[in-house]
């Protein structure tokens, strides 16, 4: 009886996803989703504005590329006609959490655990479904908006908003879990499991694509997705979230670095740092909420002496560390190329010598003061959770794009020596 119990709850949460009369507003079909990202100056942190609600509302939100879902504050301010909270022993809620249901005491409701990952602050509330419009796209300009009726996300309190940007009433998670933003809206427009990122570092905007390709950036008509460098996404056994279940892996995107170079010159490091332990300990992932590349501190060490003595060669002076950054150097002594300060490159190299995703001077460096430049990595302690976040300055202006069906990155290193740029998407003109 159990078992069938189980098949029915299975077969109602597929086609709760699946069926295109339940979640799609319209019989409209769209290839890919369209959602403008901008970086905000104070916190550095990159936000998005997400259509919710019964009569529609912005809301603004921190985008969380590890994060496990939507959620929302609300305590304050929010009003809709078409909020629901799904009860404990339905589909949504199976769903939704991870093997063993989280419900109310009265059993009346599911819960969920929002996470702040921005200040690593977790705390429980409602799964709860609403209304969210999107744009759509064909990859070179938006289309129509289109809606999904009954989307899945938490409600948080207020209280968990402390760290985020001013304006911000939560966090828009794209991790690798079944209520996701890109999970929800493949499946509720039956399109592929990938959604692609591209980040900018001015005050234009970059974009989320969600669906697959083509990714076109002006001033050219070239399909990005056509010339991509492919490794595999590596599956954290353990969650590295502020709080979980026993035996829940993590929703973050991880990477297999084996080494790094510097000018072609490999970087002396602990290797085994780099690989996952049983503990979930150790590895690369990349990280939106991250403004920086945090590295475990020998590695930090290893990367910043090797860094340092090649520029040396170049005789770049080194002066005063400024926060957070502890190699800083006279920039007028650094020239300047198409792909930022002239600098030399960092290869993170992956699963072979040959496939590597290659750091020019515009992600490496951050200008913090008119004469000085400064390696734009952080300390990240000894024995910290993931011995590498590679942060969102490291990712501006590079096309990711996360193909979650078949488990691997794509990636496009700096579109700078392409003479585009991730602002360069076109967001004005309607198909």
């Amino acid at each position: 009886m159990a078992l069938t119990h189980n098949f029915l709850l299975l077969f109602c949460s597929l086609f709760l996803i699946s069926s295109p009369h339940s979640i799609a507003q319209t019989t409209f079909r769209p290839k890919a989703l369209v959602l403008p990202v901008s970086k905000d100056p104070s916190s550095l942190q990159y936000l998005a504005q997400i259509n919710q609600r019964t009569p529609l509302v912005p809301v603004e939100v921190t985008l969380d590329l590890g994060g496990q879902y939507l959620w929302v504050d609300c305590q304050q301010g929010y009003v809709s006609s078409s909020k629901k909270n799904p009860s404990c022993n339905t589909a949504q809620c199976s769903l939704a959490v991870y093997r063993l249901k989280t419900c109310t005491v009265d059993k009346k409701f599911c819960v969920l655990s929002p996470d702040n990952t921005a200040t690593r602050t977790g705390t429980s509330d409602y799964l709860t479904q609403d209304v969210v419009s999107i744009q759509s796209t064909d990859g070179s300009n938006p289309g129509r908006v289109v809606s999904v009726p009954n989307f899945l996300f938490s409600c948080a309190p207020t209280f968990i908003l402390q760290g985020l940007a001013k304006g911000v009433k939560g966090m828009a998670g794209l991790g690798r879990t079944k209520i996701s933003l890109p999970s929800q809206f493949s499946a509720a427009f039956s399109f592929p499991k990938k959604f692609a990122i591209c980040l900018t570092s001015s005050n234009a905007k970059g974009v989320v694509i969600f669906g697959d390709g083509p990714y076109v950036l002006l001033p050219h008509a070239d399909d990005l997705s056509q010339s991509l460098i492919y490794t595999p996404l590596i599956l954290n056994p353990v969650s590295t979230a502020s709080g979980y279940f026993e035996g829940e892996p993590s929703t973050d995107y991880f990477i297999g670095v084996k080494s790094i170079k510097i000018n072609e010159n490999v970087v002396p490091l602990n290797a085994s740092l780099l690989s996952i332990n049983r503990e979930g300990y150790g590895g690369t992932k990349i990280s939106t909420v991250n403004a920086y590349t945090v590295m475990e501190t020998t590695i930090y060490n290893a990367v910043t002496d090797s860094f340092v003595r090649e520029l040396a060669k170049a005789n770049v002076p080194r002066v005063a560390s400024v926060a957070p950054f502890g190699a800083c150097f006279n920039s007028k002594n650094i020239g300047s190329t198409r792909v930022g300060p002239a600098v030399p490159q960092i290869d993170l190299v992956l699963q072979s010598k040959n496939v590597y995703w290659r750091i020019f001077g515009a992600n490496s460096m951050v200008q913090v003061k008119d004469d000085v430049l400064c390696l734009g990595f952080v300390d990240g302690g000894v024995n910290p959770r993931t011995s590498i976040v590679i942060g969102g300055h490291q990712l501006e202006d590079n096309l990711l794009q996360f193909d979650l069906a078949a488990s691997r990155l794509g990636f496009s290193s700096s579109l700078l020596f392409r003479q585009t740029t991730c602002a360069n998407f076109n967001f004005t003109s309607k198909s």
